[in-house]
């Protein structure tokens, strides 16, 4: 929200106050308080009819401060809050003539004491600075102030704002703020932290998240669940200014030596994504959403998919599972399945993993509606007759009240009795359109529930999949988010279009997602909205199976590849079967990601944050550390991509190209750009038929581009979640030194490339009993 006009003037409708001076500082346990008045107090009697804004910065982590600043310190919003994991440290407070510093970890804050100005800085680098104008207050649309009671205006609420602003050092980039599909640097843009359904085509998003963090050392956590504004650089072009509703602005400030560090204090704090069963990276299939299906359609998709050897792990079916107006009851429609648990039964006897869509809307007319309504167990209307009901999904739908626990508990109850029908995972849609002229059970502020709904909503479902499945079993795939989400993996990208526009903004929502503390991530292969051309189906089965998670999904017609043509059912084969030969790998950057906060699809950036070629890709990503994945967004077959310092090795071909440069070229449908990065081990699986398996068996490790004196190494962890295996591997003065925790039976190695001769390879330990089969490429 912009509350000046240009730099000089002030919004007209916004009556603006701005601490001026840290008048007093004194220590706290863990940090400071200062009081800072509107103006500078010269005498006593500027003391005299003065506002101050109050501000705490305190330790909350290694390397994470938290800044608080209020106005009115007895104003309560009774707004919702993050969960968060904090762990102060202990501060050294010094006073100077002319600064106070605070010194918590690696920070350092200088505090002028002259006129208002917070400076941060970590390891002796400077961050950000909280200037001129940086900390505000606002009451926004107020009438002047009159001292005559009978001006009807004087009875009407204010709305009262805090504003803060932090500086951008030149040539800063911001990244993050959720699932965006504006372009991936936010310098110029207004970011509203507002979750709606709004697709992937506008600035909307379906997962706000009130975090971003810039290549120059530090991240920014606003610890609000509010409607938080940002300003990237649009309103003030040397700052990024976010305000929110109240009297009271919170923030954590996270340094890092770089974005990955950053993302890691990030997580920490929010939570760390939890690890989803390996058989949710397999390939999903959908009914899509308004198509004709039942069950006989269900059969013949998946005979089709075995026909042309596509093995599917995950069936899922999408809303008319349920009868017409009558979702979400949670009952199965008795003619198009007239007989399910045997249905499933059948289908899980195949393999099959079954998911089926909900969401925590309930229509009128249903025994469930009723029983709600008489318990109390849904949204109420702000005028107090009775339940919030909408007709915008549902006929009078009525919203879960997630703030009463019995209600949340009522909820979990149905999703129960799927579950031990056969039932795997749920796919929990919506949660973006909650109204705010509503009551909560816990009283809690409709404004700052809006975005908090989806956290209460997806944490309900998948605590049941943890009691119920463990938690080595429990996955959702989700589609509306806010900070914390993270937690109930995993999430996809929303209604996209059979565009190759469509394509890449949802890759760019993507990259933009991951920058924002989410770890696990998935899209509409072909595109949601509209039918695809069979290139661009292709195309985007590519992109789809070197993601995190898979699923051909579509609105009015089916994603089978036989209706597309028959190169499109070897194109989803052939990259079905690759990702499954690649689970050694992507589950182990799944675990990593599990443990650190460090997403598994990556931005070029996240990786190679010293090249400055990488500061702005989009249109390209990393899968893990180790693999580059460049999906082709053009009818022309031409990949236009960038390839960092260093010598690459195409996977599918073993051609090696020469980094630091750009290239375009031509691929047909079997390929894409696909690199594997110097001084690489990939590990490569024994199985091409389904995606959980014993990652040892059958395994292939390949060296790529050893280089010399450098260390390259690699992990392997099984579908329990737990290391099983590692590898490292050294070249030095003409040997490369592999050592393994063990030697495996069968092992087969590939060496793509030393950077010297082949004159010896050494294994550790030597077992000769065991058969190690060496290969040079």
């Amino acid at each position: 929200m912009k509350f000046t006009e240009g730099y000089w003037e002030k919004n007209e409708r916004a009556h603006m106050i701005y601490a001026a001076q840290a008048f007093q500082i004194e220590e706290i346990p863990f940090g400071i308080k200062i009081t800072a008045p509107t103006k500078r107090i010269e005498s006593r009697a500027d003391a005299l009819d003065t506002p101050v804004i109050t501000t705490l910065i305190t330790s909350a982590g290694e390397n994470i401060l938290s800044v608080c600043s209020y106005h009115y310190q007895g104003y309560q919003r009774k707004d919702p809050r993050f969960p968060k994991c904090l762990k102060s440290i202990q501060t050294k407070v010094e006073d100077f003539e002319n600064e106070t510093v605070l010194t918590s970890g690696r920070f350092r804050v200088h505090v002028d004491k002259k006129e208002w100005n917070l400076s941060f800085e970590a390891d002796g680098r400077h961050l950000t600075s909280c200037g001129y104008h940086g900390l505000g207050y606002a009451q926004y649309d107020r009438e002047p102030a009159t001292m005559f009671p009978e001006q009807e205006y004087m009875k009407a609420e204010y709305r009262p704002y805090m504003t803060a602003s932090l500086s951008l050092n030149p040539g800063a980039c911001v990244y993050g703020l959720g699932e965006r599909f504006t372009a991936f640097v936010k310098n110029g843009q207004v970011v509203d932290c507002w979750n709606e359904d709004g697709g992937t085509s506008s600035q909307i998003a379906y997962k706000n998240i009130p975090f971003y963090m810039t290549n120059q050392g530090y991240g920014v956590f606003a610890d609000h669940a509010d409607p938080v504004s940002f300003e990237v650089a649009s309103e003030k072009v040397e700052e990024v200014g976010f305000s929110v509703p109240g009297e009271e602005i919170r923030y954590y400030l996270i340094c890092g030596k770089d974005m990955k560090e950053i993302l890691e204090g990030y997580t920490g704090i929010t939570g760390r994504a939890a690890l989803p069963p390996a058989w949710s990276f397999g390939l999903w299939l959908s009914t899509s959403f308004t198509t004709d299906y039942d069950e006989e359609t269900a059969n013949s998709f998946l005979k089709g998919m075995k026909d042309c050897g596509v093995p599917v792990r995950v069936f899922h079916f999408d809303c008319y599972w349920m009868r017409a107006l009558h979702w979400c009851d949670f009952v199965w429609d008795p003619e198009t399945f007239p007989d399910v648990p045997a249905m499933l039964k059948r289908y899980k006897n195949q393999g099959l993993k079954i998911c089926v869509w909900i969401n925590p809307y309930v229509a009128q007319g249903t025994k469930l509606f009723q029983e709600g309504m008489e318990r109390g167990y849904f949204l109420q209307r702000a005028d107090g007759r009775g339940v919030k009901q909408l007709d915008n999904w549902q006929p009078g739908m009525g919203l879960v009240d997630f703030t009463n626990p019995d209600a949340a508990a009522w909820y979990a109850d149905q999703l129960k009795g799927l579950l031990q029908l056969g039932v795997d995972c749920f796919k929990t849609d919506f949660g973006e359109r909650i109204p705010i002229d509503v009551r909560y059970a816990d009283g809690s502020d409709p404004m700052a529930m809006h975005n908090y709904y989806t956290y209460l909503y997806n944490r309900c479902v998948y605590k049941l999949l943890v009691k119920e499945k463990g938690e080595q079993e429990a996955v959702l795939f989700a589609r509306s988010a806010t900070a914390g989400c993270q937690q109930f993996p995993v999430h996809w990208g929303g209604d996209c279009c059979a565009t190759y526009a469509s394509m890449a903004e949802t890759l760019r929502g993507g990259l933009s997602f991951m920058m924002s503390g989410f770890s696990f991530w998935s899209h509409d292969m072909g595109g949601f909205e509209m039918t695809s051309s069979p290139d661009l189906y292709k195309r985007w089965v590519q992109f789809g199976l070197l993601s995190t998670h898979s699923r051909l999904h579509g609105s009015k017609s089916y994603r089978v590849p036989w209706l597309y043509d028959q190169e499109a059912c070897e194109v989803c084969r052939e990259f079905t079967q690759l990702k499954y030969s690649l689970m050694p790998y992507l589950y182990d950057c799944a675990a990593y990601a599990h443990e650190t906060g460090i997403p598994v699809m990556r931005p070029m950036v996240l990786e190679f944050e010293e090249d400055p070629a990488t500061a702005y890709l989009d249109m390209q990503y990393m899968l893990g550390n180790k693999l580059l994945v460049a999906p082709i967004f053009r009818e022309n077959q031409q990949a236009l991509y960038y390839l960092p310092e260093g010598t690459w090795t195409h996977l599918l071909s073993n051609e090696r190209k020469n980094g630091g440069r750009w290239y375009q070229e031509t691929y047909d449908f079997h390929s894409l750009p696909l690199y594997v990065r110097p001084n690489s081990i990939l590990p490569i699986g024994g199985r091409i038929d389904r995606p959980d398996y014993s990652y040892l068996e059958g395994l292939s490790l390949h060296f790529y581009q050893i280089e010399n004196e450098k260390s390259a190494c690699c992990r392997i962890t099984d579908t329990d979640g737990k290391s099983v295996f590692f590898v490292q591997a050294v070249y030095h003065a003409g040997c490369l030194k592999i050592t393994m925790s063990e030697l495996l039976k069968d092992l087969r190695l590939i060496i793509h490339g030393i950077a010297g001769p082949k004159e010896q390879i050494c294994l550790v330990p030597e077992e000769k009993e065991v058969t190690v089969r060496c290969t040079f490429l």
